[in-house]
C-alpha cells in the first residue's frame, strides 16, 4: 500500500507557480524540494492543507489568491527614477534593493523596468494582485526521520542549488 502524506511524512516534490490569468509560469522548481509534513512551514498552509492524504505520483493544482497572502497592490510602492539618479550596480531587471525609511523599517523592492532614460522599482511583493496555481507534483512519502522531524526537513547537505529555481516575470 502506497504512504500517505500526513504529519511526520518526508515528502519530496515539484511544483510551478502559474499565473491564472495567462497560464505563464512564474516560477518553477526543477530540484525536488524536500520537507517533514507537519513540521515544517516550508510551504503555504493552503498547499499543505491539500497535499494530505496524497501519494507518491499524485499531482494537484492549488489555487492561492495571493492578495489574501500579501495584501493588495500599492501602486505608491511604485518609483519611477531618472536612470543617472540610480547606482550602476542597480541598473539590472530582477535586482533586488533594499531600503529602510526614517523609523528604521525596511522593505525591499526589485527593478521591473529600464528604458534609455528611467528605472523603475516595485515594493510589492512579485506575486501581489495575482491568483496562481501552485501545480504540484508529489515524488516521495516515506516515514520522516527523528532528525528530519526535528529539522523539517532532510538533513543531509544535498546538491548545490545554485540554479534551479527560476523566477520568470
Amino acid at each position: 500500500m502506497a504512504e500517505v502524506i500526513a504529519d511526520n511524512k518526508y515528502v519530496e516534490l515539484t511544483y510551478k507557480v502559474v499565473d491564472k490569468n495567462t497560464g505563464n509560469i512564474l516560477t518553477l522548481v526543477e530540484f525536488p524540494l524536500g520537507y517533514v509534513h507537519g513540521a515544517s512551514d516550508a510551504l503555504l498552509p493552503a498547499v499543505t492543507k491539500e497535499l494530505e492524504g496524497r501519494c507518491a505520483g499524485d499531482s494537484i493544482d492549488v489555487p492561492i489568491d495571493c492578495n489574501d497572502l500579501f495584501g493588495e497592490r500599492d501602486e505608491s510602492l511604485v518609483v519611477t527614477d531618472y536612470i543617472e539618479n540610480v547606482p550602476e550596480e542597480y541598473r539590472e531587471v530582477g535586482t533586488k534593493i533594499t531600503m529602510e525609511n526614517d523609523k528604521g523599517e525596511t522593505r525591499s523592492f526589485f527593478v521591473t523596468r529600464i528604458d534609455d532614460k528611467t528605472l523603475t522599482i516595485d515594493g510589492n511583493h512579485p506575486l501581489c494582485g495575482r491568483d496562481v496555481i501552485f501545480r504540484l507534483e508529489v515524488l516521495t512519502v516515506r516515514d520522516a526521520t527523528a532528525e528530519e522531524i526535528e529539522a523539517g526537513g532532510a538533513t543531509d547537505s544535498g546538491p548545490d542549488l545554485n540554479g534551479t529555481l527560476r523566477t520568470i516575470h
